[in-house]
């Protein structure tokens, strides 16, 4: 399929058209977590699942539906948590069961919803508490006089 999507359409709209599918798929494997009665009592599902997959196509370099070992190092990375090659393998063995080498997205909203504390789904809700708990300032900074100096 993406053999004909590329000779239809170059560049950003190839792109955007293999994002979009993505989305799809991601939007349906969403919608059967919701249907899922282990998971009803789960408090702002849309909300978190609507984040999982936000979070989850940011890292999905290939758009396959699978983040792979660099997806991971460069998602570790831009966490500011850089990880050795054989630390991000324990990762995706951990989030896996040992099972690929990639991890999927239903791999991913297992892990974010479940009771285990991968190390993956430390890092993850650590970046979230972060980003809520110091609002950057907007503007210009105040103005200050001499007086006021340390």
């Amino acid at each position: 399929m993406s053999v004909a999507l590329s000779n239809r359409f170059q560049g950003g709209k190839a792109f955007g058209l293999l994002k979009a599918r993505q989305e799809r798929r991601l939007a349906e494997i969403n919608r059967e977590f919701l249907c899922d009665q282990k998971y009803s009592d789960e408090e702002d599902l849309p909300q978190k699942l609507t984040a999982f997959k936000e979070k989850y196509m940011e890292f999905d370099l290939n758009n396959e539906g699978e983040i792979d070992l660099m997806s991971l190092k460069r998602m570790m990375e831009k966490l500011g948590v850089p990880k050795t090659h054989l630390e991000m393998k324990k990762m995706i063995s951990e989030v896996t069961g040992g099972v690929s080498d990639t991890i999927s997205y239903r791999d991913f909203v297992n892990m974010m919803l479940g009771k285990r504390s991968a190390v993956l789904k430390l890092v993850m809700m650590f970046e979230g508490k972060a980003n809520e708990s110091s609002p950057k300032p907007a503007g210009p900074p105040p103005e200050r006089d001499i007086a006021s100096l340390p």
